[in-house]
């Protein structure tokens, strides 16, 4: 299963990073930049590739990582404590994880940002790693975070991840659509983060084979969810205003992955973190003002979107 989802999240981070450069008025001129790093003592490698201050994207980022090493006490907590009954609390823990990770911010304040997530995680055994896994599981999920909500792009959007859902279990998508909902859920704010998706984790209720298929299928969608959207947006007319109330909307991502995000804070504690990797979700730009008008008065398209916010709606 390793080989598989490593292979897998390597041909994914290439089909993506490829297809969105075609966004790119030069994709020649303006593509994802690699960074690849192996870790010590076969501990695995990674690629973060970033494309930045691009025409359609003012910021994109896929991210890969392999890593064989050990968690500390610390970045263990970070997890569902009820996976770890046999652990002492005390001893560093072996594991493997292999995932991919994307978040994609356009420049055009009329085409959303995107952020997807998919991983393949083992737990060993302290004193015989070459064992078979304490505990494994995947983990993942896609949603979607418009400045401006356009209701074909929702509906467009989460129809794609159903079916993909639909295709293994009915029941995946509107538990794991209400569970994203919770997640990216800002509770300082009372809003959530966005319009949604699907969100899943500690999937290893059923053969590991069925698993990977389904995390392979959601991942794989990701481009027929979103590639239409942007192709359709990222020419759209703009004002100052509209930019200015996208930067607004970023500095709520930005509180959400910096104060609630369990990715950021099981990365930012590992051993030897990758910070620039870590936080390659974070906007280019983003806003803070103190207590704005926009987005209070209504009838406006500022107020729609904050009212759905506060209370998810049912898209496919």
């Amino acid at each position: 299963m390793r080989d598989r989802m490593v292979a897998h999240i390597k041909s994914l981070q290439q089909t993506i990073t490829t297809a969105l450069e075609h966004l790119e008025p030069n994709p020649s001129q303006k593509n994802f930049q690699s960074s690849f790093y192996l870790r010590d003592n076969q501990k695995g490698f990674g690629d973060s590739r970033v494309l930045q201050d691009g025409e359609t994207f003012e910021k994109g980022g896929c991210n890969i990582s392999v890593i064989r090493s050990t968690l500390s006490p610390a970045a263990v907590r970070q997890m569902r404590a009820e996976r770890f009954d046999w652990w002492d609390g005390v001893s560093d823990l072996p594991y493997f994880v292999a995932g991919c990770s994307l978040v994609v911010h356009p420049r055009n304040p009329h085409a959303p940002t995107i952020h997807f997530n998919y991983r393949y995680f083992e737990i060993l055994d302290p004193n015989n790693p070459d064992a078979p896994p304490k505990a494994w599981w995947f983990g993942g999920g896609t949603d979607l975070t418009p400045s401006y909500l356009y209701d074909d792009d929702a509906r467009h959007f989460h129809s794609t991840f159903k079916k993909a859902c639909d295709a293994h279990d009915k029941s995946y998508y509107p538990k794991f659509k209400q569970w994203c909902d919770k997640y990216f859920f800002i509770p300082h704010r009372g809003e959530s983060r966005g319009v949604g998706g699907i969100f899943f984790d500690d999937l290893s209720d059923r053969d590991p084979e069925h698993l990977f298929k389904f995390v392979r299928d959601c991942s794989n969608a990701f481009l027929p969810a979103y590639y239409p959207i942007v192709e359709k947006r990222k020419k759209m007319p703009f004002t100052e205003e509209e930019k200015r109330w996208q930067q607004l909307r970023r500095g709520r991502y930005v509180e959400f992955n910096l104060v609630y995000d369990r990715g950021t804070k099981f990365g930012l504690a590992m051993k030897e973190p990758r910070t620039e990797s870590i936080l390659m979700s974070l906007p280019l730009t983003a806003r803070w003002e103190y207590q704005p008008e926009v987005g209070t008065v209504n009838g406006t398209r500022e107020k729609k979107i904050l009212d759905i916010l506060k209370k998810p709606v049912e898209w496919a």
